[in-house]
């Protein structure tokens, strides 16, 4: 009885670790920069060839809008350790639209595109791959 006491204990004791780790991997909170520019949002997550998250990957995207693509926005963020970034404060008509989120990390680089005006709000996945002027050397 006392061998399955310790047992029962030892199994009780990792199903619980095991469960806080999943839960505290779940609730890692999203980087989101606004660009307090319209009602648009776009969640991205950057994935590696492997189809696993990357962390710290710089996503940027350049912007132009308003009358006669007057105002411009440069916006950049970092993955976290799931892999997502969140733009937020989108407009919904740019000047010549689809918008391009560039990702890339160290020499792996990847685009996302999105058209503001029929994807509000979007997620998409962005797949790194080793960049071609990287190849070419």
């Amino acid at each position: 009885m006392n061998r399955f006491s310790c047992a029962l204990c030892l199994i009780i004791v990792l199903a619980v670790s095991l469960h806080s780790q999943t839960q505290t991997q779940s609730n890692e909170k999203v980087p989101v920069i606004d660009g307090n520019a319209g009602p648009c949002s776009v969640e991205l997550t950057v994935l590696g060839a492997d189809s696993k998250p990357v962390y710290a990957a710089t996503v940027k995207v350049h912007i132009k809008y308003g009358f006669g693509g007057m105002h411009r926005l440069d916006l950049e963020a970092g993955s976290n350790s799931d892999g997502k970034v969140k733009f937020a404060g989108i407009p919904a008509r740019v000047q010549r639209p689809p918008l391009e989120f560039r990702a890339s990390k160290d020499e792996f680089s990847g685009i996302a595109v999105v058209d503001p005006s029929t994807q509000c709000p979007a997620k998409y996945d962005i797949t790194l791959e080793k960049s071609k002027a990287q190849d070419s050397r």
